[in-house]
């Protein structure tokens, strides 16, 4: 059965040189390259666009009676806890597949999962069906990041990398505003039908316009198309020995523990936020989306910025905006929990929090953890990486829901939630991720 798997994702045979024309090899070349970084960023959006959703639904289904908090809490967790793992074993085998099945085959899988999820109320599916959707979405990223590796050179890695990531903030903006009005309009069951089907459109064109590695095609990998001496590279190493490298690097385990604490404080914001939002502040379900859309974009903003910078003013080192950003981080999570009730202040707040959030889940989620390892091994840091960040989600999930629902209280039949033990779990997290990034403040490539 794994062989098989294996089998029908491996990436192809290296071919010889189409042409000893450089410029027919650089036409071609940048070509597929240009088609490879649009379809891993569009990709990449749709498939937030089937893990956020859920985010929107949430309330409507505690509305509803069909779930409740800690039900809410189960079924985030166990999404995390599959995609954490998925993220992990997949993202080592990347290293050995073809990136373009293997992300279009996800990105389907994923909407099909979604739009299941609308065709029933049953929690007991409604938790297996979010599960499976969480694995399926570990198809996403690493493939992303070894497309990314397979056609740009370190020097424009970080560029490329942050406009790149925009494209979960992308994906995620625009999630919460269709799919509010979906539910709004229509029912909670739309806001998981009709993103499922629309994103299985997508995985169509992905797989159109997506391309396996450079050699596959008759090109040079990319160190010799950009005539570029790779730091920190092994040449008289596997990929298992490099990948085993990573594993065993402190840096990466120190990195992977402060993505962990910076995702429990993002996605327990782009997770509860509406929740928090109408029941806490009194927004409508609208005015809440969109205040979270916003916050999205200045993530786009951010996350574009934030590898430009760190390439161009830092010389692609990222430990300092990491450092600036992780306080403003921390610190704009505070504001918008604790602050004086006022829209102007939930807005300034989110649009910083939304800059330097992606900023550094940017740098912590991966950035960081691949400039210092083996190109060959890409797949293998982003899943050690992943595997960190989203067990740290997984746990938000499960302690955000024990907390909103041990602090509830019934008052004249209504039900009134407390944030206070939940906020100060997410804004001490923020504050933990900062510190832990500071012990890797010198790490290096391994040469």
């Amino acid at each position: 059965m794994f062989q098989a798997f294996m089998n029908f994702f491996k990436t192809g045979e290296d071919k010889p040189l189409i042409s000893n024309d450089p410029n027919v090899i650089a036409k071609t070349f940048n070509k597929a390259r240009w088609s490879v970084f649009i379809s891993i960023t569009l990709g990449y959006a749709f498939y937030y666009v089937t893990r956020l959703n859920f985010s929107v639904v949430k309330k409507p289904l505690l509305n509803s009676g069909v779930i409740d908090a800690q039900q809410l809490g189960m079924m985030g967790s166990a999404f995390f806890i599959t995609y954490a793992i998925g993220k992990f074993a997949n993202s080592f085998l990347c290293d050995r597949l073809n990136v373009k099945k293997f992300m279009a085959t996800g990105l389907f899988l994923s909407g099909l999962c979604t739009a299941l999820m609308g065709l029933t109320s049953t929690f007991t599916f409604l938790l297996i069906l979010y599960g499976l959707n969480g694995w399926f979405q570990s198809f996403g990223a690493g493939p992303s990041i070894i497309a990314l590796n397979q056609w740009f050179s370190n020097k424009e890695r970080g560029t490329f990398y942050g406009i790149w990531f925009m494209s979960h903030n992308i994906g995620a903006a625009v999630t919460y505003m269709v799919t509010a009005v979906l539910v709004t309009k229509y029912s909670w069951q739309a806001g998981f039908l009709a993103p499922g089907i629309i994103v299985m459109v997508a995985s169509v064109f992905l797989y159109m316009f997506l391309y396996d590695r450079p050699e596959t095609y008759g090109l040079p990998n990319v160190a010799d198309f950009k005539g570029e001496e790779v730091a920190g590279e092994v040449k008289d190493k596997t990929v298992s020995e490099l990948q085993m490298m990573v594993v065993k690097s402190p840096a990466v385990w120190i990195l992977g523990l402060s993505s962990a604490c910076c995702y429990i404080t993002r996605y327990a914001i782009e997770s509860w936020g509406i929740v928090y939002l109408t029941e806490a502040k009194g927004y409508s379900m609208l005015g809440a989306s969109g205040l979270l859309s916003t916050m999205q974009m200045a993530g786009v903003v951010g996350t574009i910025l934030g590898g430009f910078i760190s390439d161009k003013v830092f010389n692609s080192r990222r430990n300092v905006p990491a450092l600036i950003f992780g306080i403003l981080y921390a610190a704009s999570t505070a504001a918008f929990l604790w602050a004086p009730q006022s829209d102007t202040i939930d807005l300034i707040s989110m649009v910083c929090y939304g800059f330097s959030m992606g900023i550094l889940v940017c740098f912590l989620g991966g950035l960081m953890a691949v400039d210092i390892a083996p190109r060959k091994a890409t797949g293998a840091a982003m899943g050690m990486i992943g595997l960190f960040s989203y067990m740290g989600a997984a746990l938000q999930e499960n302690v955000t829901g024990y907390f909103i629902n041990a602090n509830k209280t019934v008052v004249d039949g209504k039900t009134i939630y407390d944030f206070t033990a939940a906020g100060e779990f997410w804004v001490g997290a923020a504050v933990l991720s900062c510190i832990l990034a500071l012990l890797v403040w010198n790490a290096k490539p391994k040469g």
